[in-house]
């Protein structure tokens, strides 16, 4: 047996490899064990001091817009996956999907990195029950308690906020925190940039030019609301500190009232108040809509996928590190990872039905951490898990997570033809992470601003600071990357 170090670039992954039997059964397939590393605290710093150090695990886990995936190819630290696969796991071509390795294809045409969790414009239009993960949720009784209050608009959603403060603004953990989002980075914050922009629907385009979403006028409006409630007092610092870790404690204590947060990302703490009070848990509502009242736009993963895996060539076994990938992405790798064992976790009837162990399903649903630990499936190792693929087996939707995961259903739209990346070590991307990196600090800046002059100066200045860095140019490449996109993947 040979033991890998896969670092995954994530604080709040916990999991270890060996008891739980899916990573028991993934060993006694492939001879491999992993040993996992994650970092405290900062991410980035962690791995830059990794990277600088010349002390690389064998397998890496980050996000894609993360600066040392850019960082790994251009130092050319990488292995070449399609030159891996060739030589140890030629399978991998038919695992994995064509769509998604041209998308990551690098300028020289080979492939550093393979994302999970993808969606082919292909796979969007064969399903209508691909969840979009980004929605608003509410805490179900404190929302009902308020007659279920329209907080579609900048006034209903104020007037809500402000009436729950009043009438149960202390929980039995601490204060009611009226608003809370995904942590704030360098290069800002999911929840009130990306997410807000796609619950009010702003365009990624307009007249056919890549748009800039970030300075469209609806947006900047909804901005200005969260502004003033910060101001009055609506946006604790908890919003602009607290990371991932924090903010499940404070769901599973049920300490806010309103977040724009990704649904599967609090599934277990939801499970917990579920088993405790079906009343308290959080539901998705409509929030935050543009001024036409549109629907919201919530995207897909699409190619891009959420985080994707690299092997170092510090790799000790890269032959095997490239069939783990292979393995894992096979149908027979999906259903592991996702229903767990066979004859364990479940069983199939004579009529190739899944029927779950009891004792499985209910901790799945209700004690996460307790199963993860003993059964290891429901993509506990989610690294290279394929949602779609996984649709095959999928597990009937029951609440808490059936509300939340219908709900987007309508509103669930494939956007990956915008999701343009600027060619590694080139001065595009150079401006891009600059462009992204001052957006990261205006936003910040923006929502703390004293009063809205305040505010109006601040995006002045970052208007102008853009177009001495290279912003028109930067655009006038992501109108024609998503041109090609767009040709490439067959969308309109």
């Amino acid at each position: 047996m040979v033991t890998l170090n896969w670092y995954i670039d994530s604080p709040w992954f916990v999991e270890t490899w060996g008891a739980d039997q899916v990573s028991q059964k993934i060993t006694e397939d492939t001879g491999i064990s992993i040993h996992f590393i994650t970092p405290v605290g900062s991410n980035s710093e962690m791995l830059e001091s990794l990277i600088l150090g010349d002390d690389l695990p064998d397998i890496i886990t980050v996000e894609p817009s993360s600066g040392n995936y850019a960082s790994l190819v251009n130092q050319q630290k990488v292995y070449s996956l399609n030159q891996l696969a060739r030589l140890y796991a030629p399978d991998f071509f038919r695992n994995s999907k064509a769509e998604v390795r041209r998308f990551y294809e690098a300028t020289d045409g080979d492939l550093y990195a393979y994302p999970n969790a993808t969606v082919t414009a292909k796979e969007a239009k064969e399903h209508d029950n691909l969840a979009a993960n980004l929605t608003f949720l509410v805490r179900k009784d404190i929302y009902e308690a308020l007659g279920c209050p329209d907080m579609t608009t900048p006034e209903g959603f104020r007037d809500a906020v402000e009436r729950a403060m009043r009438s149960y603004g202390t929980t039995e953990y601490g204060p009611l925190i009226p608003i809370d989002g995904t942590p704030f980075t360098e290069s800002g914050c999911y929840s009130f940039d990306e997410y807000l922009q796609s619950l009010l629907a702003i365009p990624y385009e307009v007249d056919g030019e890549y748009h800039d979403r970030n300075t469209d006028p609806e947006y900047i409006r909804w901005l200005k609301v969260f502004r003033q409630l910060g101001q009055d007092g609506y946006m604790p610092s908890d919003v602009f500190l607290d990371q991932r870790i924090q903010t499940t404690e404070k769901v599973a204590q049920g300490r806010y009232f309103c977040m724009i947060y990704q649904r599967t990302d609090i599934a277990e703490q939801q499970a917990l108040r579920y088993s405790q009070d079906p009343d308290s848990v959080y539901i998705a509502v409509d929030g935050p809509r543009n001024s036409s009242g549109d629907d919201p736009q919530l995207p897909l993963a699409g190619l891009k996928g959420w985080m994707i895996s690299m092997i170092p060539k510090s790799c000790s076994h890269p032959d095997l590190a490239i069939s783990l990938f292979s393995y894992l992405l096979s149908e027979e790798g999906q259903k592991l990872i996702y229903l767990g064992v066979e004859g364990k976790a479940y069983e199939m009837d004579e009529s190739g039905h899944i029927i779950m162990n009891e004792e499985a399903d209910e901790l799945r649903r209700f004690q996460k951490r307790k199963y993860n630990a003993v059964y290891g499936g429901d993509d506990t190792f989610w690294m290279l898990m394929d949602n779609v693929v996984q649709q095959k087996w999928a597990y009937p939707l029951e609440e808490p997570v059936k509300q939340t995961t219908e709900w987007t259903y309508p509103y669930s739209t494939y956007t990956s033809q915008y999701d343009v990346t600027m060619p590694e070590n080139s001065d595009l991307s150079r401006i891009e992470r600059h462009q992204n990196i001052l957006w990261g600090k205006t936003l910040k800046e923006l929502l703390l601003a004293e009063s809205e002059k305040e505010f109006d100066s601040i995006l002045a200045d970052y208007k102008e600071e853009r177009l001495l860095n290279g912003y028109e140019r930067l655009m006038e490449e992501k109108t024609k990357k998503m041109i090609e996109n767009k040709v490439t993947m067959g969308v309109e």
